[in-house]
């Protein structure tokens, strides 16, 4: 049974950082697409970024330069470098495996707010 659990969330003022973390349990992690996705309250989830098998990146235009995205297969863990924060990134932060996603995990919040 695959898991996902996330952790890295909390309050911040805008302009800091955050780094997000994403643990995964019981799959072949190295061999899928990873992704973020955040979901604000009364907003639709918003996928954030993806980094794929072979490492390559993908960001969404409000990620692209602030956000960065990487694993580390040995750990089968994933990270979100999140910086300079705006009011407008508050939201749960979840991480996502496989196509589809196939797996998700229960998310952390962020909260960027002075």
């Amino acid at each position: 049974q695959v898991q996902l659990v996330e952790s890295g969330g909390g309050l911040v003022q805008p302009g800091e950082s955050l780094r997000l973390s994403c643990a995964a349990s019981g799959g072949l992690f190295h061999i899928f697409t990873l992704a973020w996705y955040r979901q604000a309250p009364g907003k639709r989830r918003e996928w954030v970024a993806a980094i794929s098998h072979t490492g390559t990146e993908t960001y969404s235009d409000s990620a692209k330069g602030r956000f960065t995205i990487s694993r580390d297969n040995a750990k089968s863990t994933m990270y979100l470098q999140m910086n300079s924060l705006k009011p407008e990134d508050t939201a749960v932060y979840v991480c996502a495996m496989g196509s589809g996603p196939s797996y998700w995990g229960q998310g952390t919040q962020v909260t960027v707010s002075s």
